[in-house]
Order: structure tokens, then sequence, then C-alpha cells
């Protein structure tokens, strides 16, 4: 890759390193020169450009982080689409993520221009919430390099790879709670204790079976045992009216004594320490620090997420669990913990999907263009498979015109349909319509016109992927050879003033007055130019009957 100033003649091409802004118009930084830009910028007299030129054997940025993310990805994740040379890894199920440090390592080892970046491991993650991010750090990479890094990832016989990053699901976890009490202890902190500790359990998928209450004796902590395990326990929390402090206490006592034996005592996490693990009839049984009374992250959290998971959790496992062990909050290090006081994961923005389908198709004579055959399928019908299919979490659908028979053409989409009295007093209606109806944590949605029936999953999956208020990306445009096109992505703050917008047209104006908010992404094909508005244009795409 070459980089520095380019003469605008041969500037064709060019990955822009930095946004410039000519004759009233602004270049983004990362935007690829067409031959159009070129033109525009000659005749506004710009002599020079400073970006990238790609070499032979070169990848893209974007194509090399997506490559990267999906030899980094293994089961129960998703790879979300690349953008600026950043591709992002999602949990696609509940569970527990792990990741092989030694494999990131070797893998941020290669070269400077390829980075990921991971949540700590081993630790519980939720459906959505953001995993990895994969970051090339140029506009471009050798295919050497790419491939070398791809290379150490290496692979493992005799089945298939184990990729570095992992969710593993919680499998349903069959607990019984044992609280022993002594003559001063109070009935509501065995209540509130019960309440914390159900929540946990449930929390990782499972559910409590039995919850007992008994003396501080082990004779009746031994009884107790054995009935939660006739119960169908497939694991036994046991929590003492006072802290486990020797292999020979009343609670580890009370478990031998019930057939079982005690494989370890304390862990190097605080809080946390005092936690017991033992096993009896083959199944864990965990005598509770004081601290797992509490909600907060502690110790307890560590062993339980492994367990949930399936995973084996052993003496050797507790011990290697110091670094990263110091869960308590100091004045010097301040630790989010779960709960109410847990600030946020980051996740995949919740983008929802507006789809107009109310319009008379006055231009195409008798004939709905939106229910006209393509494909075997009714061209609106294709627009809500290709949302389906995309990452947007919900897809609401305009009606107007003739709409029962669209209706019927979306049965069992699972698009939720809201119909537009007065959709003949224009676009705008519909368009209030729909925001009206998109669910309230919708963070941004795509507006798209239900007769561009060529764009795809893939399209829409890079729109999502480009939008970051965080980073100024509020509404994304979709860009082929230099021109925009739709749909459309909007943050939720300008959908009050979308709202406001009266007549026949729509919110691209919008594009115009908030530029500072736009980001154009580059998209691989003309089908966001293409919409279908003539009986030639239905032809030209193969439709029609």
């Amino acid at each position: 890759m070459r980089f520095g100033r380019v003469n605008v003649v041969d500037a064709a091409g060019t990955v822009l390193a930095h946004s410039m802004r000519v004759g009233g118009r602004t270049f983004r930084k990362g935007r690829v020169l067409s031959a159009a830009d070129v033109e525009a910028l000659k005749h506004e007299k710009c002599d020079a450009v400073v970006g990238a030129r790609l070499d032979p054997g070169d990848v893209t940025e974007d194509e090399a982080a997506a490559a990267a993310a999906q030899a980094l990805a293994g089961e129960g994740v998703r790879v979300g689409a690349p953008f600026t040379g950043r591709c992002n890894v999602f949990a696609a199920i509940d569970g527990l993520l792990l990741v092989r440090a030694p494999d990131v390592d070797r893998f941020n080892a290669v070269d400077e221009a390829l980075t990921v970046a991971t949540l700590s491991a081993p630790r519980a993650v939720r459906e959505g919430e953001m995993l990895a991010t994969i970051k090339v750090i140029p506009f471009a990479v050798p295919r050497v390099v790419l491939d070398r890094a791809l290379a150490c990832l290496g692979a493992e016989p005799p089945i298939r790879p184990i990729r570095p990053i992992r969710v593993q699901a919680f499998e349903p976890m069959k607990a019984a709670l044992i609280q022993t009490r002594l003559p001063a202890t109070k009935e509501t902190v065995l209540d509130k204790t019960s309440r914390v500790l159900r929540a946990r359990i449930e929390a990782l998928g499972g559910w409590v079976v039995s919850d007992t209450r008994c003396e501080h004796v082990p004779g009746a902590v031994a009884e107790a045992v054995g009935c939660a395990f006739d119960s169908g326990a497939g694991i036994v929390l046991i929590v003492g009216a006072s802290a486990i402090v020797d292999r020979r206490d009343i609670v580890p006592a009370g478990v031998v004594a019930a057939g079982g034996e005690v494989l370890h005592l304390g862990m190097p996490v605080d809080p946390g320490n005092l936690l017991l693990l033992a096993r009896c009839r083959g199944y864990p049984v965990l005598g509770l620090p004081g601290c797992a009374r509490s909600p907060a992250l502690n110790g307890l959290d560590l062993v339980l997420e492994r367990l949930a998971a399936g995973l084996e959790v052993g003496p050797r496992d507790i011990m290697a669990m110091g670094v990263g062990g110091l869960l308590k909050e100091t004045a010097a290090r301040s630790q989010p913990r779960r709960g109410s006081h847990e600030s946020a994961p980051a996740r995949a923005p919740n983008v929802s999907a507006l789809v107009l389908a109310a319009g008379r198709s006055t231009r195409m004579g008798s004939v709905n263009k939106l229910l006209a055959p393509l494909g075997g399928r009714a061209m609106v019908r294709a627009v809500v498979d290709a949302l389906a299919g995309s990452s947007v979490r919900s897809v609401v659908v305009v009606t107007g015109h003739e709409a029962d028979r669209v209706e019927e053409s979306l049965a069992g989409t699972g698009a939720h349909l809201v119909h537009n009295p007065e959709y003949r007093q224009g676009l705008s209606g519909s368009i209030r319509a729909g925001l009206a109806a998109l669910p309230e944590s919708t963070e941004a949605a795509v507006i798209c016109l239900g007769d561009m029936p060529l764009v795809t999953s893939t399209h829409i999956d890079r729109l999502a992927a480009a939008f970051d208020p965080a980073e100024g990306r509020e509404i994304c445009v979709p860009v082929f050879e230099g021109k925009r096109g739709n749909p459309v992505l909007f943050a939720r703050r300008f959908f009050d003033e979308i709202a406001g917008v009266r007549g026949d047209v729509g919110a691209r104006h919008l594009i115009g007055e908030y530029e500072e908010y736009v980001c154009e992404v580059a998209m691989d094909d003309r089908a966001v130019l293409v919409d279908v508005d003539s009986p030639q244009a239905l032809r030209d795409i193969g439709g029609g009957p």
C-alpha cells in the first residue's frame, strides 16, 4: 500500500486519509474516490489529496477485518458486518465466554496492522453482548500478512478447529439451597438470602428444586444434603450460619457425614475467599462465603458460571482465579458489579426497520408493484425477507393501498403491520405511522422502500454496523460509485423531526441539514440505487408475469 499526497488527476481509487470539504461538499475519511469524485474535485480546482492506494496483493481493511473475525469466532457467537476496518463479535446465546488467550496474543503479535481486543474471560455474557473487536489499523494489509495471522490460529484435530473466541451455552442447573441457623439467626436474613441465590441460579438458566433450613450442626447438614440429592438436585449450595474457617468446621463436616469429600477450602478471590468446594454422589457441593448473601459480584459467581456451562471446577481451577480475582470496590479501583449498579455491557445497537408499503404505484398503471411476482414471491415480501435475515431487531411495515393483499403476502414473516388510512396524502404520513409503531427500545431505524427488492441483508447489516452515535455516525447512507441510495438509517434523535414532515416527501432533506452526522457506507453493487417505479424497471430485474 502506498500512502501520501496524490495528484487529483491520478486519484481515482484512492482511499482518503482525512475528511475534506470542497465546494460545499464533504468527502469523508475512508471514501474510495470514484471517477465522478475526481471530476468534482477537479471542477473545484483541488490539486491533490492525501490518501492510500492499494498495491496488487493488498487486502482492504474491511475484508481483512471480516476474515480475521471469522477465523477467531467460534461456537455461540456471531460476527457483525465490517466497517472502517473494524469487525465486532457478539454473543449469539447466553453462556460463558471462553477465550484462548495464547491464540489472541499470537494473532496480535503477527503485525501491528492487525489487532483484536476481547472481554476478560471466562465470564457470563448475554445474547447480543459485544465480546471482541477486530481492528485493522491501516486502510489495507498485504495478503501475506493476513494469511500469516490466520495461520497462527492453527487447528485442532481430529474434527474441526476450536476457535479462540466462543460462548459455551449454560446447561439447565437444578440447585438445592441449604441454610443453617443458630438461635440468633433472623428468618428475614434467610429469606433475603434465598431470594438472592434463586436469582443467581435463574440468571444462569437454572432453577431451585428445594430450599431447606436446618440447625447448624453436622448431622442436620448431612441429612439436608441427602434430601437435596434425593429431590433431584445436581448441585447443592450451603450457606452456614457462620463462616467456614476450617476443613473440619460444621458445614464441611456435614458434607463428609453425608458421604461426600472436601476438595478445596478458600479461593484467591475477594470477596469470596471462604468458599468451600466439595463433592457428594458425584455432584458439586459448595459451602458459600458470607458475601453470597449479597447480589454483588463475588467468588461464588465465578464458580457457578463455570459449572452452569458444564465445565469441571477443581482445586487447580480455583487456585488459578487470582489474576482478576480482586472484585471488591476500593477508593482506588472501582469495579462495576452485577445487579442494579452494574454498568451496561457493550452490545450491538438496537436497530429496527421501517418498510414503506402504502403507495398506490400510479406509474405502474393498474398493477400494484409491491405485489408483483419476483422470484416466486411478492416484491414487498422479498424486501421484508431480506430484513428478517439481517441483524435488525424488529420490522414494521406500513400498509395503505390494497392493505389486505399486502398483509396477505407478508403472512408468516413476523413483521409488525400498521395501517396508514391517510396514505393518499403522501409519504410523510406513512413514515409517521411507522415511527410511532417502532419498539421503545429502538435506537435507530432503517427506513426502507417496499419497491427495492434487490437490497439484501448484507446491505442492511453494513448500515447497522456503521451506526455509532459516539463517533458521530447517526445517519448512515448507502453509496455506490459515489451515488447515494436507499435505505437510510436514522438515529432515534431524528425521529421527532422526521415525524414533523408533511406532504409526499420523506426524510432525505435531513441528510443535507445534518451533514456532520452523515456516514456514507460503501456498497459493492448498485442494489441500493434500484427502485422499481415502472413496468420496464420490473422487467429489468426479472419480475412481472
